[in-house]
């Protein structure tokens, strides 16, 4: 009995070692596979980390090129690049105006009145009609089918004629508002002659003596004070300088001088030309008077009024302006002619108009 327990006791530790050794040879295969395992997952890790590293290198040099396109277009089209640039520019800003007037127009219906409008507001009402008069047929036929390829080019090449204010640069807003001014202050002299012709048909003898004094300063290179002129006022609410008393040709300079076209409709159209400057002049005391006015909007309020500002101070610019408001406060829609004669009243004689004619 104690020979058979040895020899079972021996099998059981000789089947205990081949165990061992069975699992030590699964623990070392385990452990080898482990470590391949592992240089596997390495190798694969890096692998990935130089695809990243090439994929980020690629989209950083992508985005950089994409930068720098426009500069290379810029170097080789830059006739091309300043066009699209002029006209996608324009675009935006002349399709906002015209969203804003629009605007203002369904409120001018709601309101029946500018009351409410601020300058700003009714100088873009007064101007945006001849800006969208100058740009429909750029408009229309750039809409025909390769009718942008010569048109675009060729409203490029004469901006003046074929495009607005919207489309302009800085600079060339200057030259053409100064240009413009050129062809309005061409009609003082004729309209300055209409006034002059009816000087002896003044009933009035005491209003006939105070008008000619008037003619006589405006004669001699001078202008008379705005009491001067305020005094001759009855002229122009009755004959012979009411609206309706102006003779075809004096009315037909008298748009001109304002920068507007001549129609058959003469007489409504410098009433209406006169309404506006009205309420602008109205809205300028609203809003503080002159001396609430930027540089900027001072040059161009006078611009409006027919006076070149480009070479006067802040405050020249506010005293004259202040003698045209002086004047249109006592204005109303009898006495519309008055305040559309007040350029060559104020401005015939002014050194910096005869500068832009002389």
């Amino acid at each position: 009995m104690p020979l058979q327990r040895v020899v079972a006791l021996s099998n059981l530790i000789h089947q205990s070692n081949r165990l061992s050794l069975v699992v030590n040879t699964k623990y070392h295969q385990f452990n080898k596979y482990k470590c391949l395992t592992i240089n596997r997952l390495k190798h694969t890790k890096v692998l990935k980390s130089e695809k990243e590293k090439l994929h980020t290198y690629v989209i950083q040099r992508y985005i950089e090129y994409v930068k720098n396109y426009t500069k290379v277009l810029e170097d080789r089209f830059p006739t091309a690049v300043k066009m699209y640039r002029v006209f996608s520019v324009g675009i935006k800003d002349f399709l906002s105006d015209l969203k804003k007037y629009i605007s203002l127009r369904i409120k001018i219906t709601r309101d029946q009145g500018f009351t409410k409008m601020s300058r700003q507001d009714i100088e873009l009402y007064q101007k945006m009609p001849s800006d969208m008069w100058r740009i429909a047929p750029v408009l229309i036929l750039s809409a025909i089918p390769f009718g942008n390829y010569i048109i675009f080019p060729l409203a490029f090449l004469k901006p003046r004629t074929l495009l607005c204010s919207h489309f302009w640069s800085i600079q060339q807003k200057v030259e053409f508002s100064t240009q413009d001014l050129v062809e309005r202050l061409k009609n003082n002299k004729p309209v300055f002659r209409a006034l002059q012709a009816k000087l002896d048909s003044i009933p009035n003898r005491n209003l006939k003596d105070k008008w000619r004094n008037v003619i006589a300063l405006l004669g001699s290179g001078v202008h008379p004070t705005p009491e001067d002129i305020l005094a001759c006022k009855d002229l122009f609410v009755n004959a012979p300088y009411q609206l309706t008393n102006l003779t075809y040709n004096h009315a037909g300079h008298l748009l001109k001088m304002h920068g507007l076209r001549r129609t058959l409709f003469r007489t409504s159209k410098l009433k209406y030309r006169a309404f506006l400057l009205l309420e602008m002049d109205k809205a300028i005391i609203r809003e503080g008077g002159v001396e609430a006015l930027p540089m900027e909007t001072l040059r161009n309020a006078c611009l409006i009024r027919g006076l070149n500002g480009s070479h006067l101070t802040n405050q020249e610019m506010k005293n004259w302006l202040q003698k045209w408001l002086t004047i249109s406060q006592t204005v109303d829609k009898t006495s519309y002619s008055l305040l559309l004669h007040t350029p060559i009243l104020l401005a015939y004689n002014h050194p910096q108009n005869w500068v832009l004619i002389y």
